[in-house]
């Protein structure tokens, strides 16, 4: 039943979404607005119980979703993307107070979510299976099925975007969908999916929101019901992830950390490169797996480089995302803050030349920028996750290429320069799954395979084509008028 207002948070107090609004005994906790800790409502934990319970529900739903017609499953995912842009200044409210970000981080998250409802809507118009030689009075075709329920444990940074890039597509191709947002950001992340897909007419029992903690991620990866997870995290989580879908058999895609580089070669337009490289390192205070963790500049352009962006990071106004100018909003929490703060104390001391901010002013953190990093420092090592920019100096293109291969992540990068065919033949010595060349190191797609290598993901892709190899899976299917004579 529709509330008065689409996201009434007084409708969800001692909730669950699953398959439909349901009382739970989990822990109450307070959503909060992360500038000034005000709380927005009051929530629901979910426990390994209520995942047990969900995952049940999931599976019993999931086979006639499955067979319901295409063009039905279609309409769904686009009445549920209109429902996106008609409620677009509420959900922005929500986002810039949840997660702490400004109003065109809010409006990128919104635009994200409606292109990937119409993606996968217009997945179901695409061919789904192959047919492979046989003899002339057999026939032999591959097709897709669905997994059958999908796990889907999301972050904090962009809740809504690294939810719905999963939840659509699975939903699309036929899977049930059990969603665990982060706690820290549970309505924009997953509450309000769900009042997305429950007014566009999913059927019930088919989706589930389920905030919780760890111990709710683990037991998602173990539960014999969910046929695959989709993880968007830390690199440690997802380590802890994919033990135990192996363990379990079970398929699992990990799209995890990064510790990206901008190259910026001697020949750069530095105006350009300074305004690539100040958007890659402090969006959305720098909370963002393809933020540029280093910018690696030609020695003769470094120092000007730097200087460029201290003068940047002076104009980038710090505060409430909802005041006007403010372009940086708060971290999502104290302690993650203070790693900030420590990493960029550490990384001075070890010789860094600090050039702009370095101050911590609570819950805010300065944009900062760092100079003469060099590898060994914490700066330069460690993923920061904050609003540093780190610049390293080099003297040739083969010294850029090792310096941004010296990292076990491997998710984006760009390189800068007025030359195409040279940063082109630089970047195709890079070990990453995304590259931008005249860029900077953070864009998505929905309709583009997105992930990383190594420390940044399992080598699988999600989003466009690559959905349909990350949410179902390859059925032979052979068919004959009548069996053939064995001699057995």
């Amino acid at each position: 039943m529709r509330t008065p207002d689409f996201l009434d948070a007084g409708a969800w107090a001692g909730k669950l979404f699953q398959g439909a609004w349901t009382p739970a005994d989990g822990l109450a906790y307070d959503a909060v607005d992360k500038a000034n800790g005000a709380r927005l409502a009051s929530l629901t934990l979910a426990t390994p119980a209520a995942l047990s319970a969900s995952a049940r529900q999931a599976a019993h739903a999931q086979p006639a979703w499955a067979a319901t017609p295409h063009e039905e499953r279609a309409a769904i995912l686009r009445r549920a993307a209109d429902l996106v842009d008609g409620h677009r200044d509420e959900a922005a409210q929500w986002i810039m107070r949840e997660t702490g970000a400004i109003r065109a981080k809010a409006d990128m998250e919104l635009r994200s979510a409606m292109l990937t409802l119409h993606q996968a809507a217009s997945m179901l118009g695409e061919p789904q299976g192959l047919v492979f030689p046989s003899a002339a009075d057999k026939l032999s075709y591959g097709r897709r099925i669905p997994h059958g329920v999908v796990g889907v444990i999301a972050p904090f940074n962009f809740p809504l975007t690294l939810s719905m890039r999963a939840v659509a597509p699975a939903l699309a191709t036929g899977n049930a969908v059990v969603l665990k947002p982060d706690p820290q950001t549970a309505v924009s992340g997953g509450l309000y999916i769900a009042r997305l897909f429950e007014d566009a007419g999913l059927p019930a029992g088919l989706f589930h929101v389920l905030p919780g903690g760890a111990e709710v991620g683990e037991a998602m990866c173990v539960d014999p019901l969910v046929g695959m997870v989709a993880f968007t995290g830390s690199t440690a989580a997802g380590r802890r992830v994919g033990a135990l879908c192996g363990e379990h058999l079970k398929k699992v895609s990990l799209e995890l950390g990064g510790k990206n580089s901008l190259i910026v070669l001697d020949d750069a337009d530095l105006e350009l490169a300074a305004g690539c490289a100040a958007f890659g390192a402090w969006m959305h205070q720098g909370q963002i797996c393809m933020a540029t963790g280093r910018i690696l500049a030609h020695e003769s352009v470094a120092r000007r480089l730097a200087d460029l962006l201290a003068a940047r990071a002076g104009k980038m106004k710090t505060g409430d995302p909802r005041q006007a100018g403010v372009r940086l909003g708060p971290m999502i929490n104290a302690r993650q803050l203070e790693r900030v703060d420590q990493l960029v104390k550490r990384t001075i001391a070890a010789g860094a030349r600090l050039c702009a901010g370095g101050m911590a002013d609570r819950p805010f953190y300065a944009a900062t920028v760092l100079d003469g990093v060099r590898p060994g420092m914490p700066a330069f090592d460690e993923e920061v996750f904050g609003p540093v920019a780190v610049v390293t100096p080099f003297s040739s293109d083969e010294e850029a290429v090792a310096l941004a291969n010296r990292t076990e992540y491997g998710l984006s990068a760009a390189v800068v320069s007025r030359s195409v065919a040279r940063a082109m033949a630089l970047g195709r010595r890079l070990r990453t799954g995304l590259l931008h060349i005249n860029d900077q190191t953070v864009a998505g797609d929905p309709r583009v395979p997105f992930g990383g290598v190594g420390a940044s993901g399992n080598g699988g892709r999600i989003g466009g084509p690559a959905n349909w190899d990350e949410f179902t899976q390859w059925q032979w299917v052979t068919v004959q008028d009548r069996p053939p004579a064995y001699p057995f």
